[in-house]
């Protein structure tokens, strides 16, 4: 397995020597994936009170400043093979730092005020909200000009899986200030890809926030709502 994960680390360190210079403009600037109602910046993510404002479809954005400032900005369900209509759907949130290291890879360290909610009706705490503060690390990235929808970017996690592309909403880069937005105590904790990162670890009892706002819970659970009843229309067209 350890071969396995190497292997897979040194393929793509080449392949990030050999994107490096194929990319076609810089990261700098907002990203978006699908129909890109989802974006960093103002509209999304309120900081200050650990809350959301709920796009209208799911999808992911990154911001990147040319002073290696980022942001992002998720918003995905989560399915369950075994069972079907226990979908969780997860809000996200994170800014800080990023680096490019010397094998191509981005290196992204948070400020320590990122959170999300995580609604999953199955569980025995159905909605809440928690502090998320890992180092993120991408072993490769690659901007291609699509004849039909323009620049997209392409990331691939720290195990090599490929996030979902995103179309350049705007060489500026749309972002919330580049400071901590609310007043944290952090420490240090390694994250699941081996790098330390700043933050209180997820799993902390005193970090976990119920959601008291009853629009909130509606409003999420509209969203989940939506999704079991696409998935039961497309069951009912086989």
């Amino acid at each position: 397995m350890r071969f396995q994960f190497a292997a897979t680390a040194l393929f793509f360190s080449a392949a990030c020597a050999q994107y490096s210079g194929l990319n076609v403009t810089p990261i700098t600037g907002t990203w978006s994936s699908g129909s890109q109602r989802v974006l960093t910046g103002d509209g999304f993510a309120n900081p200050a009170n650990m809350t959301f404002n709920y796009p209208a479809t799911t999808g992911i954005s990154y911001s990147f400043t040319d002073d290696m400032f980022y942001e992002i900005s998720r918003y995905r369900f989560n399915g369950n093979g075994s069972q079907p209509t226990c979908i969780t759907g997860v809000l996200n949130w994170v800014h800080g730092t990023y680096q490019f290291l010397s094998n191509g890879s981005i290196l992204m360290t948070p400020m320590g005020d990122g959170f999300q909610q995580i609604q999953d009706a199955c569980a025995a705490q159905s909605n809440f909200v928690e502090f998320y503060n890992d180092t993120e690390l991408y072993l490769t990235w690659n901007i291609v000009n699509d004849p039909s929808g323009g620049f997209k970017l392409y990331l691939f996690q720290f195990d090599g899986t490929q996030l979902a592309p995103m179309g350049q909403v705007s060489s500026t880069p749309n972002m919330l200030p580049t400071q901590l937005l609310r007043n944290v105590t952090t420490s240090q904790f390694t994250s699941q890809n081996g790098f330390v990162s700043t933050g209180s670890s997820k799993k902390a009892s005193s970090q976990v926030l119920s959601v008291s706002k009853a629009e909130r819970v509606v409003s999420f659970s509209t969203a989940v709502a939506g999704v079991l009843g696409a998935a039961a229309l497309a069951m009912t067209m086989l």
